[in-house]
């Protein structure tokens, strides 16, 4: 039975128009606005689409950057009770256009940029009703603006319910194509509890936002400022200079980044003769990918004991957390081991580590980690047998392989698939990464399974070296050789000058490995 005071995404909008209304709500690209000036754009966004005939549980999807109208979108969605596919536009047209076929949007929402993105979703997509630009009347379809100038400024007549869809978020596909994962209100809603609590925001900070809105990321953040008042500060694009003359200026005192992010603020502090005051800046948000403790460490000793690691994915919004006094360099021995993990469980969650026979592990064993938590996924649309497998008697299945201390103390190892079998013996990749990560001439790595006829499955770095620097791969061989067991040294080396990256910052292992293993029958993906 549905409690009587279950609320949904939609009552945070409604809440905070009423007693935040006149604080600044975000900030972006020169333009400002209070949260009463966004509630009411949100209010006559949802009764245009409400005049037009979109109907609760009809997906609306986006192409655009970050900008205060996506706000605006997810903010329409989430009262009136339609649910949003925020679409990765980083993707390739076919990509997009294949999720679009999936998940059959009525409504589009897009950029100028993305005009063509557009007409190829609704030449797809005979579903697709409105096409809606961003930037003004395009080529027939409808003008954002003129469509809010006509509607109501009234609480739409639609509300959303807490067992609704809000979101449609299709995942990265490291481990297959795209899934689009379904996120209730409910699920939403507590998670944007959980981050408040967790993340240690309050109502008076000013939150810079850079990870795309199609990131889960950038939502979840979005949606815990929007919950205690706090103000946004919204980027569409990552500059190191210019976030760093934004934190100055605006005065931001919490910020989201992935580690590939806070390493190139790093390099950029380092190396640039232009000063920036980032004092103003108490608490810095890391997710998206494990960070590497040196660079943890570097970013400690820069910025102080401000950061707070968020272990989460699309299918179970946060997880664990490891909090800023848990970030402790000078500590004991438990205190810097800590460090290489992704903290305890989150407030309501569970977590477990299992064997593969499904029993637990003991402390300091590696297995599959299990979450059960009130933000997990409703499932993966028109994907049953893929939620099935996901999610078993209440537990989520992550496909991460970890170990859990005494304590809770969750320390993610590899990813399933990433793991490397040579010759019977199990490699993480992460492991050697570690280790390769500590050497002075290495600015990044990563390490992957190439096919052996011998061993079935061999280590290869790939190593992208800091500037100005020299190594040959016996050398990095030879440095993994004296810190592991024989069997986890690299066979071979690559030098790259870049490494693929997925949209949220994570190295893409896949397009890595994808030339090793053309043409043979097992794909490691």
């Amino acid at each position: 039975m549905e409690a009587r005071n279950a609320m949904t995404l939609g009552d945070i909008i409604r809440r905070a128009a009423v007693i935040h209304g006149s604080r600044q709500a975000v900030v972006s690209d020169g333009r400002s606005l209070t949260y009463a000036e966004l509630t009411t754009r949100i209010y006559r966004l949802a009764n245009a689409l409400i005049s037009r005939d979109t109907r609760q549980q009809e997906r609306v999807a986006i192409l655009a950057r970050n900008r205060i109208e996506y706000m605006e979108v997810f903010g329409a969605c989430e009262v009136a009770g339609f649910i949003v596919v925020n679409v990765n536009i980083r993707l390739s047209e076919p990509e997009i256009v294949r999720i679009c076929m999936d998940c059959q949007p009525s409504v589009l929402f897009f950029a100028e940029e993305f005009a063509s993105l557009a007409r190829a979703v609704q030449a797809a997509v005979p579903d697709l009703r409105l096409l809606i630009g961003l930037d003004g009347t395009m080529d027939g379809a409808l003008g954002y603006e003129a469509m809010l100038a006509e509607a109501s400024v009234d609480a739409p007549v639609l509300r959303a319910r807490p067992e609704h869809v809000a979101h449609l978020m299709y995942t990265s596909g490291t481990t297959g194509g795209p899934k689009g994962v379904m996120l209730t209100h409910a699920a939403f809603l507590e998670a944007t509890r959980v981050m408040a609590l967790e993340g240690g925001l309050s109502p008076i900070d000013r939150g810079l936002i850079v990870m795309p809105f199609f990131h889960l990321g950038g939502k979840i953040e979005q949606m815990a400022f929007g919950f205690l008042g706090g103000a946004i500060i919204l980027k569409s694009t990552f500059d190191p200079i210019d976030i760093l003359r934004t934190i100055e200026e605006e005065r931001v005192t919490i910020a989201h980044f992935a580690p590939i992010m806070i390493q190139r603020l790093l390099e950029t502090l380092d190396a640039s003769s232009e000063t920036f005051d980032a004092s103003s800046l108490r608490c810095v948000h890391y997710a998206s990918a494990p960070m590497p403790v040196p660079l943890l460490r570097r970013a400690l000793e820069r910025f102080g004991p401000i950061f707070v690691q968020v272990y989460g994915m699309t299918e179970c919004i946060v997880g664990s957390a490891l909090k800023a006094h848990q970030h402790r360099p000078d500590g004991d021995d438990n205190d810097r081991r800590r460090l290489g993990s992704a903290g305890q469980p989150c407030f309501g969650n569970q977590v477990r580590v299992v064997r593969a026979d499904g029993s637990e592990c003991d402390h300091g064993e590696i297995g599959e980690i299990l979450f059960r938590s009130p933000t997990m996924m409703l499932g993966y649309w028109n994907k049953d047998p893929a939620t099935i497998e996901a999610m078993r008697d209440g537990w989520y299945y992550t496909q991460d392989l970890g170990t859990l201390d005494a304590e809770g103390f969750l320390y993610v190892v590899d990813r399933k698939k990433d793991m490397i079998i040579s010759g019977g013996e199990n490699i993480h990749s992460w492991e050697v990464e570690e280790v390769l990560r500590t050497h002075p001439a290495i600015a990044e790595v990563a390490v992957i399974a190439v096919p052996d006829e011998e061993w079935g499955e061999s280590v290869r770095a790939c190593v992208m070296l800091r500037a100005g620097e020299k190594l040959d791969a016996s050398a990095v061989i030879e440095y993994c050789r004296a810190r592991l067991a024989t069997y986890k040294k690299p066979r071979d080396v690559d030098f790259v000058e870049d490494l693929p990256r997925l949209f949220n910052g994570k190295i893409d292992k896949k397009a890595l490995r994808a030339p090793y293993w053309k043409g043979r029958d097992r794909q490691v993906s």
